[in-house]
Order: C-alpha cells, then structure tokens, then sequence
C-alpha cells in the first residue's frame, strides 16, 4: 500500500460493476480510442470529493504515483489536484511554473478525452492567458497523438471565457487543413468549441461557417451549430 493519501483514497470507492460500465463507455476494447486503459469504476462527482480532501496533503512527489498510475480515475485525480494547486497559487509564478512543467512533462497520461478536457484549460489555457501561444498551435497542427491535438483547441476555453475569440477560430482552421484525416474526437472537439465562440459573437461564427461548411466533416459541423435554429442546422448540414 502506498503511503499517498489521494491515492489510496481513490483506491477505497472502487467499484467493480461500475468500472465494467466506464470500460465500455470510455471504449477500452482492441483498436479503440481507449485501448488498454484500467478503470476502478469511481465517477467524476466522487473523484472531485476526493480531490477536495486530499489536495492540500498532497506533494508534487504523490502526483506523480498518481499520474503515472494504470488507474484512468487515479491519472484523473491527479490533474484535478493539479488544478487545484494552480488555482491557490494565487501570485506564486514559480508554483505556477511548476504545475505547467509538471503538466507539460506528463502529457502520454492525458490519454483520454476526459482528462483533457477537465485540465488544460484550466491549466494551460489560464497560464497562457497574458503570454504567447505558439504551443497551443503546435500542438493542434503536431501532436504526437490525438490527445495532444485536442489539447491545443480546447485550451482555448479559457480564452474564450475572457472574450478572445480569434486563437479559437485560428486553431480550428489548422484542423481543417486535412479534414478526411480528422479523428472524429478531434471533430467533436472543434465543434463545440465553436459552437462556445458562437455564444459569445453568433454572427462572427455564422459567417466563419458559412465560408467553410462544405468541405467541414459532418460531426465537426453538427456540433458547432447545435444551437442554431432547426431550419438553420438542417440546411447547413443537406448542403
């Protein structure tokens, strides 16, 4: 048994027939997105409780256990705990730097779309706020693998959030440069961060669209008009 509270901690809600239910609904079989990955069966709302308990006992040498761990939940933890010391680290620039570095060295464990998406907006899309964002577009056009890529639109949560639309829409067009090879996560990935850009400037993203729609991947597209009018959405998707 590990001495590392967070990770024993998670250990205790195991649940076996819950964890046979997230297997298949994170498509852990042969050939699938998920291949290979090990889940305890422990849901997102008691892995955030958990996290709550035990992230201020937690250091960064416990993270690591936890983000190398074989358990999807535990990897999952570890980025929430991640979070939370990035958040309270208020002015601390050098804590700051730490929790991106630590993050940035650990990417081949941000392998599902789940631990992507509940981390780097808050971590590096917050941390890249107010500095260059090269990264995000490198990621997006060469990352090694999908995760990586999905890393780069995603991280434009944060921005969004701020009312700075343009990297959103900039980094959605390096995944329209060979739409047939787009990964269908990646497309449901770009969809809905432009359907989030639509909310805050509706007509920019029409018009974005609009000059583009033919030659998007359907699932792409579905999701980013989601919110548009029926009659809108079933022209845009006919043509």
């Amino acid at each position: 048994m590990k001495n590392n509270s967070l990770y024993n901690e998670m250990l205790s809600h195991r649940d076996a027939e819950q964890a046979v239910n997230l297997s298949r609904f994170f498509k852990t079989g042969k050939g699938q997105y998920g291949e290979g990955d090990v889940f305890l069966g422990v849901k997102v709302p008691v892995t955030r409780e958990v996290v709550k308990q035990c992230w201020e006992q937690t250091s960064f040498e416990e993270l690591e256990e936890c983000i190398s761990s074989e358990y999807h939940e535990i990897r999952l933890a570890a980025l929430l705990t991640l979070v939370q010391f990035f958040k309270h680290s208020k002015q601390n620039v050098g804590l700051q730097q730490c929790c991106i570095s630590f993050y940035l060295a650990h990417f081949p464990y941000v392998n599902n779309w789940d631990l992507v998406d509940l981390s780097c907006y808050e971590l590096l899309g917050h941390w890249l706020l107010d500095k260059d964002r090269t990264l995000l577009y490198d990621l997006a056009r060469h990352g090694r693998t999908i995760w990586e890529q999905r890393i780069g639109i995603v991280s434009t949560m944060q921005f969004l959030r701020h009312g700075q639309l343009d990297d959103t829409y900039a980094i959605a067009e390096i995944f329209l440069e060979k739409p047939q090879l787009l990964h269908y996560l990646l497309q449901k990935a770009v969809g809905w961060l432009l359907r989030e850009a639509g909310k805050r400037d509706e007509q920019r993203l029409k018009d974005w669209l609009l000059a583009r729609y033919k030659t998007m991947p359907r699932t792409m597209l579905r999701y980013a008009i989601e919110k548009f009018p029926i009659a809108e959405r079933a022209v845009l998707m006919e043509r």
